[in-house]
């Protein structure tokens, strides 16, 4: 008769293995799973499923073909979910304060699963703007055989003869408050705006963190663009999850994957397609995460001035991410990019960055990506400013910014809570050449360092996009445009320059001297110095008074731990 040691040596998980793994076995089976499935590498599918959020809705078809690759490839699936909020839902009242909060939120929540149960690797799924980087963070912390497999880009509404994202709600609050269209009209583009599940068309930050996702190597090639209801995105997941099993069965840990090789080509592609200023913190965040410990703004400097940008994608012109997916999407920006990588970096897909690109078509669409020989423009579309405003540093999108305001000088208008700029917009009373200054909305501020996205889509639909600036301490979405000016640092709260700016103070913002100054004489800001008082704002408990006291810079990432 076979020992019961002997019967149980050839489980792959080494908690399973023995008598001291008979417990475990027999919870598990108490759900159903056999002996026979139990000695196979479990893989866990971390599902973010929700009806709650658009991007996340269609995860869980794409789970099922996860599992029925990993089953059919030798290994054994599990899955479990986590909290998945959506920024759009929670922009312009408390909840925008605890978005990037959730960030490391489900980061840990993912963490304490792995580590309770010791899974043998993972298949992440997830779709939008916090959700993206924090799983990216739990695989790196973690280090075990992970792939990533977001749920792809929503299409694209359709007004007036032109693609738009859901953001033209926004907008039409400011053509509904001018008179340019009525009430019957307004409902009309409710009910077009977001017209199915998928994350946001534009290259917010959503998109643009799948897109860092397969430049790092964490996706397989073509995945952070197949939209959502393609089914290349069904066929995506099946592989994703027999890569899965065949990285456990490689031993090829995150880390393998996710180093210093990978970062750079995940910078030179944010800042060759001029991505969402949010994910310039979550690369931080990833990369310290990875054990490459911190990943300065000065970096991100040196690289934004010698990578061009060679595609500007919606809001930054009219082309969506179904414009971005014809013209070949990541592939197609790292073909033309190819010089400026690092082609030894190793993806999930068990092949080098170089080998993928060399088997990688050049764009069908050369006017939505261009080559290194006639980009778009000579630096990239998202660079890092500095003066006495920003001595750590802010982040600006230049390709979302009309060329008239790449050098823009006037008075501030100083606020310091969002809802009173937005009444203020909205309400008549902002000049034409004003600089709106939006403070205490920083990480410690905010605090959560919430998004300025309706100042934003008000000043467009009030007719100002092209006559005023915003700069803030807060972060801004990727689908604003304009000239706007994020992660002033330090922020306000912390006694910074930026808290000491009065109304009519002329404030200077030079994109190509990466200068962002307040034009005021010392001797003036020492004496209000000494009059400061920080706002305190009040946050329910919980949380947000967690992240407040432990968040760090937003030039450091804005991370809890």
């Amino acid at each position: 008769m076979t020992d019961c040691h002997d019967c149980q040596r050839d489980h792959f998980n080494p908690i399973l293995r023995g008598d001291d793994g008979a417990l475990k076995r027999a919870l598990y089976k108490s759900m159903g799973h056999s002996d026979a499935q139990l000695r196979k590498p479990l893989i866990a599918v971390v599902n973010t499923w929700t009806n709650a959020t658009p991007g996340h809705v269609n995860l869980n078809a794409l789970a099922e073909r996860v599992v029925a690759g990993i089953e059919s490839s030798g290994g054994h699936a599990f899955s479990f979910g986590t909290i998945a909020p959506c920024d759009g839902i929670a922009e312009g009242h408390l909840g925008m304060r605890y978005a990037l909060a959730a960030r490391d939120i489900i980061a840990a929540s993912i963490e304490i699963m792995m580590r309770a149960h010791r899974f043998d690797g993972m298949v992440l799924l997830g779709s939008c703007d916090k959700i993206v980087p924090a799983q990216l963070m739990a695989a790196a912390r973690l280090d075990v055989p992970a792939i990533f497999l977001n749920g792809g880009p929503m299409a694209p509404a359709e007004y007036g003869g032109k693609h738009w994202d859901g953001n033209i709600v926004v907008e039409a609050i400011g053509w509904k408050r001018r008179g340019l269209i009525d009430a019957a009209e307004f409902r009309r583009i409710e009910d077009l705006a977001e017209p199915g599940p998928g994350s946001c068309t534009m290259y917010g930050t959503a998109n643009t963190m799948a897109a860092l996702a397969e430049a790092l190597g964490m996706s397989l090639p073509g995945a952070a663009t197949a939209p959502a209801t393609s089914s290349r995105r069904l066929d995506l997941a099946e592989r994703s999850g027999r890569r899965a099993v065949a990285l456990v069965q490689d031993g090829i840990g995150a880390r393998r994957i996710m180093n210093a090789d990978a970062f750079h080509n995940a910078l030179r592609l944010l800042l060759a397609t001029g991505g969402s200023t949010n994910a310039v913190m979550h690369l931080q965040a990833i990369h310290r995460e990875a054990g490459l410990g911190e990943l300065p703004l000065a970096e991100f400097d040196r690289l934004s001035r010698e990578t061009p940008l060679l595609a500007a994608l919606y809001s930054a012109s009219e082309y969506d991410m179904l414009d971005f997916d014809e013209a070949g999407g990541v592939g197609a920006v790292e073909k033309a990019l190819a010089p400026l990588l690092r082609g030894d970096a190793l993806t999930v897909d068990g092949r080098r960055k170089a080998e993928i690109l060399a088997e990688t078509p050049a764009t069908p669409r050369p006017e939505v990506i261009r080559t290194l020989a006639a980009p778009i423009r000579a630096e990239a579309g998202l660079v890092v400013l500095y003066g006495n405003l920003a001595p750590l540093g802010a982040i600006v999108k230049p390709a979302a910014v009309p060329e008239s305001l790449q050098r823009f000088a006037g008075p501030a208008r100083v606020f310091d809570a969002e809802d009173d700029a937005v009444a203020a917009i909205l309400g008549g009373e902002i000049a034409r050449g004003s600089v709106l200054v939006l403070r205490y909305e920083g990480p410690k501020g905010g605090p959560g360092m919430p998004e300025m996205f309706r100042p934003m889509k008000v000043l467009e639909g009030m007719g100002l996009a092209d006559a005023c600036a915003l700069i803030t301490d807060g972060r801004f979405s990727g689908s604003n445009r304009g000239l706007f000016v994020g992660h002033l640092s330090p922020e306000a709260l912390e006694g910074s320059t930026l808290a000491l700016v009065e109304t009519d103070d002329e404030i200077l913002i030079d994109i190509a001297a990466r200068r962002i100054e307040l034009r005021v004489d010392d001797d003036v800001l020492k004496a209000r110095r000494q009059q400061w008082q920080p706002v305190n704002k009040a946050v329910p408990r919980g949380i947000l008074e967690l992240y407040r006291d432990r968040a760090s810079s937003a030039a450091d990432g804005a991370t809890l731990v």
